[in-house]
């Protein structure tokens, strides 16, 4: 029966991804099986799960997904010795609105599906003030049970050993205590962590980091805390509407973002996905019957995509008579012009009338609902989409058609309603799931 835990932490940037991605190596070297989620709308950390664990990840939503969804994606662990769902900012932090089953924080996941928190605390600056905060988050929400703490960015044994104190005098077990160690430390870029296919080095970086976590981490008492966990049978799966048959999809640095379990349910659906490499100059299968451009990183490769003639002469001539659709990063490359960070103006596919920039640059970013005023692939006129949008471009020109209404987690309206020319659609938000 596998054990279930559920790492979190009071903030963002307290290391939950590192301790995640160590545990999972340091249980997997010891012939454990180990499979990670994610909770929330992260779509770069599943991709580091699994070279942790040599097992896919996937997201996990309470905001965007109801309970079946969520039981149907967690039953993958059901032949795993040990599961680990990485939360993401602080424990209790989502949106102020109820979702489909929950807020998108990590406990709700938590409490769904029974499994204690190991919180990861950061220290610095603190003392017996770490104890408050923990002890804070363990009492805060009935339901959400604390496993124990690990201490991260210790100062010395000296701050270790007040730190410990003042936890162990609130009833919290410490597991373990990790001293600042950079050559740990994941890089980061604009959108979050630098993704794990572009680290050639990744897997010495997690094997150091599992090393390093054994050496501090009493890995037998974390193990001993997690829950003893039976799936239950999801109800349904994912209901899922591939956008096509056969799917031409983007896939290379620049258009990676796509949540793992929407390539997951099309296949199941019964669609067969076809990649090519818009930075390669590569073209979409002339044999499939809609092309997919995820979200990525277009704006550092912009003068590539411009350049390559290949690519953008094939994508025209695909959406002459099959749809595309792009998401994000792979909306702005279906548009007319993408300026650069340094002001450079780079002309795209323009299947779109849209024109970016990033020189102006504006983060946007939360929950996404869209009713569909047009239809896109997959999805009919009236289709509720759930989705994510993050990204830091501004918006120069759209003069085509809106489409979709678009609303935030609150009910506030959002400008960026995506845009519809010919059979060419695109959206800001990247698609997590649909409204049943």
């Amino acid at each position: 029966m596998p054990a279930g835990l559920v790492i979190s932490a009071p903030a963002s940037g307290v290391g939950k991804t590192t301790l995640t991605l160590a545990l999972a190596r340091a249980w997997r070297n010891r012939g454990l099986n180990v499979q990670c989620f994610k909770s929330g709308p992260d779509y770069i950390d599943p991709a580091f799960h699994a070279a942790a664990t040599g097992r896919a990840s996937v997201n996990v939503d309470s905001w965007a997904m109801d309970r079946g969804t969520i039981a149907h994606l967690v039953g993958r662990g059901t032949d795993a010795d040990v599961v680990l769902a990485e939360g993401s900012m602080g424990l209790f932090d989502g949106v102020a609105a109820r979702g489909v089953s929950g807020t998108g924080a990590t406990a709700d996941i938590a409490e769904m599906l029974g499994w204690p928190v190991l919180l990861v605390i950061d220290p610095s600056g603190q003392a017996q003030t770490a104890a408050a905060i923990a002890a804070g988050l363990r009492d805060y929400r009935a339901g959400v049970r604390l496993a124990g703490v690990v201490l991260n960015r210790v100062a010395s044994p000296r701050h270790e050993d007040v730190v410990r104190r003042a936890l162990n005098d609130a009833g919290i077990a410490v597991f373990g205590a990790l001293p600042r160690h950079a050559e740990i430390s994941l890089p980061k870029r604009h959108l979050g962590l630098v993704q794990a296919e572009e680290q050639a080095e990744i897997g010495k970086l997690i094997d150091e980091a599992a090393r390093f976590v054994a050496e501090h981490v009493d890995l037998d008492a974390v193990l001993r805390s997690a829950a003893s966990w039976s799936p239950q049978p999801a109800a349904s799966g994912m209901n899922v509407t591939p956008p096509g048959q056969h799917i031409a999809l983007a896939r290379d640095a620049a258009f990676s973002f796509i949540y793992p379990h929407m390539l997951e349910a099309w296949r199941a659906a019964g669609a067969e996905i076809s990649t090519f490499s818009p930075l390669a100059d590569e073209a979409p299968d002339a044999s499939a019957d809609v092309c997919w451009l995820p979200g990525g990183y277009p704006e550092l490769h912009a003068g590539t995509i411009a350049a390559n003639a290949r690519f953008r002469s094939g994508l025209r001539a695909f959406a002459d008579t099959r749809p595309v659709h792009g998401e994000c990063g792979g909306y702005m490359v279906l548009g007319t012009a993408l300026t650069d960070a340094d002001g450079i103006r780079h002309e795209m596919t323009g299947l779109l009338g849209l024109e970016t920039s990033f020189a102006k640059r504006r983060m946007h970013l939360g929950y996404r609902l869209a009713a569909l005023a047009a239809p896109m692939p997959g999805h009919q006129v009236g289709a509720r989409l759930r989705g994510h949008e993050f990204h830091y471009s501004t918006i120069i020109a759209q003069p085509d058609t809106p489409l979709a209404v678009v609303h935030d987690a609150t009910g506030a309206v959002i400008a960026e309603t995506g845009s519809r020319r010919g059979l060419a659609t695109g959206t800001f938000f990247h698609l997590i799931a649909e409204d049943r």
